[in-house]
């Protein structure tokens, strides 16, 4: 077996060719995988190393259920990622065992026990650093216009799999042994680097249209490819996500986007038709190719604008660590504004004049209906608004006090905004991809120059609102605000003055507002 973990994956998301029936023998859908000969295909070495580690405390918990007179596994993500040599954190557990009797013995098992969702079957328990979460077998399906599955108990884990996403999720090893139980040929899709449905994938997305979003999910999370049958069951269903609550398939784009490869996902959502249920701007950024060539193809560059951004972020102890949910937002998201502002010239050019300002309203709005906590609202929407600032420095240079605006403006966001604005240069022009880069560094030095004799990121006015009220003897309202405003705009431009020059550029403004008066 090739381990899938240890491949690059490919850029760009495309369907496989139909995969072949892989439905395996009876004989073998159950196997003792650690009896077998090291080569006898089964694992890599960091697949049996995985499950070998697993905590023993589980096949502790295994043997409970099963003098208990129930079936225990562990099933689904857990299993395959041992498969791809990766540890698991999440011990999902299926069970015979109805909610009440899991509780049982979870609860003489573990130090403590809660219920995770008796009404979908689902008890946890902790045990020591082992916590586990154990669901009885069930199937559930969404009932027409319907935004929640109902839920019914199964009786067999082989019902249970067969209910699941897709077949490299539809594996579960009986705890305490770890014998494989593999219905659907999970682990030879795991070797194949392919995602196919334990039914078919038009069952299995009309009992739950949220896999549509899984399946792209999975895709830029494993680096794997859709079967044939799943691509065009998504795009025949992509509607159909409109039943899905919001949260969820918001969680499922969150999960796309900080995944290893979520170009892979968003060509995916974009070739089915689902982003014009989940990202209906990006979708449209396609009607900005222009086969005459006198602009870039926006949807293309979006999509390398992300993967330089990404490029671009830090090892966790750096300022933007990996992955950066809203650089990568604000990537995807930068030049939305430009379907609705394209305009045409006379002489053959077209412009997208102010399409920063309105693509970050486009943002907060798509944000918002898809029900994102306020903070990354505003910050993905501001680093929209300001991506395109820089190209004023690139154009002439700026002042001392341009610099320190831009530094104010950004606020906490300036180590994202380095990274997205660096990463908005696609263009094939050497000479001027090389300008352009030596612009942004001679930009970043004097924000480093000017930090340390300054302390931008801390910029206020020389006085502050008591001292405003104190020096002109008026009462707090909105003239303290103009005068704040006035005192902002003199740091900006002056840099530190002192107290006692800025008390005499206030009096200066205030007699002179009076005069005005």
């Amino acid at each position: 077996m090739t381990d899938p973990a240890a491949s690059s994956a490919p850029a760009s998301s495309s369907g496989s060719s139909a995969a072949p029936d892989r439905a395996p023998a009876p004989d073998v859908v159950e196997r003792a995988l650690l009896d077998d000969p090291p080569d006898a295909g089964g694992l890599t070495p960091a697949a049996r190393h995985a499950l070998r580690e697993l905590p023993p405390s589980l096949a502790t918990l295994g043997n409970l259920f099963i003098r208990a007179g129930h079936e225990l596994s562990l099933v689904g993500g857990p299993v395959r990622d041992a498969f791809l040599g990766v540890m698991p954190h999440d011990l999902d557990c299926t069970t015979s065992a109805r909610p009440e009797q899991t509780e049982e013995i979870l609860s003489a098992w573990g130090d403590a026990c809660w219920d995770v969702g008796r009404n979908f079957g689902t008890i946890g328990a902790r045990r020591g650093g082992v916590v586990v979460e154990v669901t009885t077998y069930r199937t559930e399906e969404y009932e027409v216009d319907s935004r929640k599955p109902a839920v019914a108990y199964g009786d067999t884990l082989s019902g249970d799999l067969t209910r699941r996403d897709f077949t490299v999720n539809a594996m579960a090893l009986r705890l305490p042994d770890l014998v494989l139980v593999d219905p659907h040929g999970g682990l030879a899709d795991l070797r194949a680097g392919v995602l196919r449905t334990p039914v078919s994938a038009v069952q299995s997305f009309d009992d739950d249209p949220l896999r549509m979003m899984r399946a792209a999910r999975f895709s830029a999370q494993l680096g794997f490819d859709v079967e044939m049958d799943v691509m065009n069951a998504m795009t025949r269903m992509a509607p159909r996500l409109e039943i899905v609550s919001v949260e969820r398939v918001r969680a499922e784009l969150e999960r796309l986007l900080v995944s290893p490869w979520p170009r892979r996902g968003l060509e995916l959502l974009v070739h089915t038709g689902l982003a014009d249920v989940v990202l209906p701007e990006l979708a449209a950024l396609r009607e900005t190719v222009d086969e005459h060539h006198r602009h870039k193809d926006v949807y293309e560059h979006t999509l390398t604008v992300l993967d330089q951004a990404m490029g671009l972020e830090t090892r966790a102890d750096g300022p933007v660590p990996a992955p950066d949910l809203v650089l990568r937002l604000a990537a995807i998201m930068h030049d939305v504004g430009k379907p609705v502002t394209r305009r045409f010239l006379p002489n053959g050019t077209v412009t997208f004049h102010g399409h920063d300002h309105v693509g970050a309203r486009m943002t907060k709005k798509r944000l918002r209906a898809l029900r994102f906590d306020k903070q990354t609202i505003k910050d993905v929407s501001r680093l929209v608004e300001l991506h395109l600032r820089f190209h004023g420095y690139a154009d002439a240079g700026w002042s001392d006090s341009a610099v320190r605006r831009y530094v104010t403006d950004a606020g906490e966001l300036l180590e994202r905004l380095h990274r997205l604005t660096r990463a908005d240069v696609t263009t094939r022009n050497k000479r001027k991809a090389r300008m352009l880069d030596a612009a942004y560094d001679d930009l970043e030095a004097r924000i480093a120059a000017l930090r340390q004799a300054e302390e931008l990121a801390a910029i206020r006015p020389d006085l502050d609102g008591r001292q405003i009220m104190d020096e002109l003897g008026i009462e707090p309202g909105p003239v303290v605000g103009e005068a704040y405003r006035f005192l902002m705009d003199l740091r900006m431009e002056k840099g530190p003055m002192g107290e006692e020059l800025a008390r005499q550029a206030l009096r200066s403004w205030w007699a002179a507002r009076d005069d005005e008066g």
